[in-house]
């Protein structure tokens, strides 16, 4: 775990990995809960019986629910330690190009791959990857933004 306090350490591990977190498994009923606090109950996500002769030979986790794990993950990397506020600003792209299917085991990735000062703080630009075990392409890549106020 990495811990960041001050604006002038995040600036100086842009570029650098940051770490990796240990492998989880995706489950059914992580895949069912998301549906149910999103209302996309399609077929390829919650369907176990009718995904296996689908195009991925199972149920596949949602690609917002890979996404929605990325603060989760981060937090398993590294710690914002500054002494403002902490906003998500936002994100610049994000790609899926791997179904995640249930039962494989993902982990994330971190880099700080920009920090640029603002009129308030520090806006930090943080790369991450989902990878799939076994698998060439990862399930997601993000590209997030935070925003550090000056404290």
């Amino acid at each position: 775990m990495r811990v960041f306090t001050t604006f002038d350490e995040i600036t100086t591990a842009v570029g650098e990995p940051l770490g990796t977190t240990e492998w989880t498994e995706m489950t059914q009923e992580r895949v069912d809960r998301f549906a149910d606090a999103t209302g996309d109950h399609q077929w390829i996500h919650v369907d176990v019986e009718r995904a296996k002769g689908g195009p991925f030979g199972g149920t596949i986790a949602h690609g917002y629910l890979t996404l929605s794990l990325v603060p989760w993950l981060g937090a398993q990397i590294y710690e914002l330690q500054t002494s403002g506020a902490k906003l998500n600003y936002g994100m610049n792209k994000v790609r899926f190009p791997n179904p995640l299917l249930v039962g494989k085991r993902f982990r994330g990735t971190a880099t700080f791959t920009d920090a640029t000062p603002t009129g308030t703080g520090l806006q930090v630009t943080i790369t991450y990857v989902v990878e799939i075990e076994g698998e060439s392409k990862p399930a997601c890549v993000a590209e997030t933004l935070v925003l550090l106020l000056q404290g």
